[in-house]
C-alpha cells in the first residue's frame, strides 16, 4: 500500500469503482460538495462506446446544476420534436411531442440529443483530473472493522474508503457485495447501431426531432447528434442466434437492411445511406431486491439496468449520482445510514423506469392487427406529455432537500 493510500484526510472519502456517465456523474456531484471521491475505472482512457442518447429535462437540470451545461451544449441538438412514432410501411405520423417552447414552459429546461462521448466530455470536466485513475480493475472488496472498506486491484494496488460506490454496469463486480442477483439474461431482442454523416442522409432525417419507426416485432430510432454532423440510428429486433452483448461488436450492414426489407421507402434510404453497423445482443435483469449493504452502494446499470426503450440510463444514472451525494451531504456521520436513505429515494423511482422500458418492448413492436390499431388510435387522444411528463419534471436534488426535511 503506498503513502497515499495509507493517508487518511479529514472527512469522508468514497471511492467510486466505474468511469462511465455514472460514475464521473458522482464524482461531480460528491466534489462540488467538498466530499472527497476517487473514480477507479478499468480502461486505460476515459471514452465512451456508443453512438447517440436523448438527454431529457431531468438530465439537463442536473447538467446545469454542475455547470456544464453550456459545455454540453457546444457538440448537443437541442430537439424541436421528441417521439415522433411513425409506421413502419408508409411513414405515416401516429404521435409527436413538441419540445421546442412547450417543453421549456413545462419542465424548466429543453430536450436534446448528443453523441455519448459528449455527454461524457460536459460530466468529466466537473471531476479534477487528479481523482482520475485509469487503467484500475476492482479485484475485491473487503470490510475493514474500523477504516471503511478496502479496495483490492488487479494490478497488485490497493486503497482504503469509507464509502464504495458501484458504477461497474450490468456486469458489476461491487454488486456481489450487495447483493445475490441472477445473472442477467438474454431478452431475445438485438440492438443495431449506426452513424450515418449528415450529409448522406435524407433530408427528412436530419431534422431535430427524435423519430421511432414502429412495426411488427422491429423498431429504428434516429435523430441527429455532433452538432448535427451526424445521423445516429438505433434500431431493435429479434436477436436470431445473436448472443454478443458487447457494444463493439461489428454487425453487417446488409444484415440489418434485410430487417426492414419492405418498410417505408424513406427509411430504407436512410438505411441504403449506412456503410457500417454495430451490433450487440440486450440483456434483461429483474429488480435488484436491495441496492446497498453497509458502506457500499450500486448505482446506474449496475443498480437497475434497463432497455434504452424509454431513453433514460443515462438520465436515471446521473439522477442515481446526484442523489447518493445529496444524502452524504446531509449525513455524513454515518455513510451507511446515508446510503439506506439514497435506496429509499432512488429505488422506486428508477424501477418504474425499468419496468416501463421492459414493457415498452412488446407495445413497440405489436405485429399489425387489433391491438396495434388499439395502440395507434390511443396516441391521438392523448396529451403528448402525458406518458413522460412524470420524469421530464423530476427535480433528483430537490428529491433529497424533501427527504432530509422529513426527518
Amino acid at each position: 500500500m503506498t503513502g497515499e493510500d495509507r493517508r487518511r484526510t479529514p472527512g469522508l472519502r468514497v471511492a467510486v469503482v466505474g468511469g462511465g456517465i455514472g460514475g464521473l456523474a458522482t464524482a461531480a456531484f460528491l466534489h462540488r460538495a467538498g466530499i472527497e471521491a476517487t473514480v477507479y475505472e478499468q480502461a486505460p482512457a476515459l471514452t465512451e462506446v456508443g453512438a447517440g442518447l436523448v438527454v431529457s429535462p431531468n438530465a439537463v437540470r442536473l447538467l446545469r446544476s454542475l455547470g456544464q451545461l453550456d459545455h454540453f451544449r457546444e457538440r448537443a441538438v437541442p430537439l424541436r420534436v421528441g417521439w415522433e412514432f411513425r409506421r413502419w410501411e408508409d411513414g405515416r405520423v401516429l404521435f409527436s411531442q413538441n419540445l421546442g417552447e412547450e417543453c421549456e414552459q413545462r419542465f424548466g429546461e429543453q430536450s436534446y440529443v448528443a453523441h455519448r462521448a459528449d455527454l461524457l466530455a460536459a460530466v468529466r470536466a466537473a471531476v479534477p483530473e487528479s481523482s482520475l485513475r485509469l487503467g484500475t480493475r476492482l479485484a475485491g472488496l473487503r470490510r475493514l472493522d474500523e477504516a471503511g472498506v478496502e479496495l483490492t486491484f488487479t494490478e497488485g494496488t490497493r486503497a482504503v474508503a469509507d464509502v464504495v460506490v458501484g458504477a461497474d454496469g450490468v456486469h458489476t463486480t461491487v454488486g456481489q457485495y450487495v447483493t445475490e442477483a441472477g445473472s442477467p439474461r438474454f431478452s431475445g431482442i438485438c440492438a443495431w447501431r449506426c452513424l450515418v454523416p449528415a450529409r448522406s442522409a435524407p433530408e427528412f432525417a436530419r431534422r431535430p426531432v427524435q423519430t421511432l419507426w414502429l412495426g411488427p416485432d422491429r423498431h429504428l430510432v434516429h435523430y441527429p447528434i455532433s452538432a448535427g454532423a451526424q445521423i445516429n440510428i438505433v434500431a431493435f429486433g429479434p436477436a436470431h442466434d445473436w448472443t454478443t452483448e458487447s457494444w463493439s461488436a461489428e454487425g453487417r450492414i446488409e444484415d440489418l437492411r434485410a430487417e426492414f426489407a419492405g418498410w417505408s421507402d424513406d427509411l430504407r434510404a436512410l438505411l441504403a445511406a449506412a456503410e457500417r453497423t454495430g451490433r450487440w445482443a440486450l440483456l434483461d435483469r429483474d429488480p435488484l431486491p436491495r441496492w446497498t449493504n453497509g458502506p457500499v452502494a450500486l448505482l446506474g446499470d449496475a443498480a437497475h439496468p434497463m432497455f434504452p426503450f424509454f431513453a433514460q440510463g443515462a438520465a436515471q444514472a446521473m439522477e442515481d449520482a446526484a442523489v447518493l451525494a445529496g444524502c452524504l451531504v446531509g449525513q455524513p456521520e454515518d455513510p451507511s445510514a446515508a446510503l439506506r436513505r439514497y435506496e429509499g429515494i432512488r429505488r422506486p423511482r428508477a424501477t418504474r423506469v425499468q419496468q416501463m422500458s421492459r414493457g415498452r418492448a412488446e407495445s413497440n413492436h405489436l405485429p399489425d392487427g387489433p391491438a396495434q390499431q388499439a395502440r395507434d388510435a390511443s396516441f391521438s387522444s392523448a396529451d403528448p406529455f402525458a406518458h413522460n411528463g412524470w420524469i421530464y419534471g423530476h427535480d433528483a436534488e430537490s428529491s433529497v432537500r424533501e427527504a432530509l426535511a422529513a426527518g
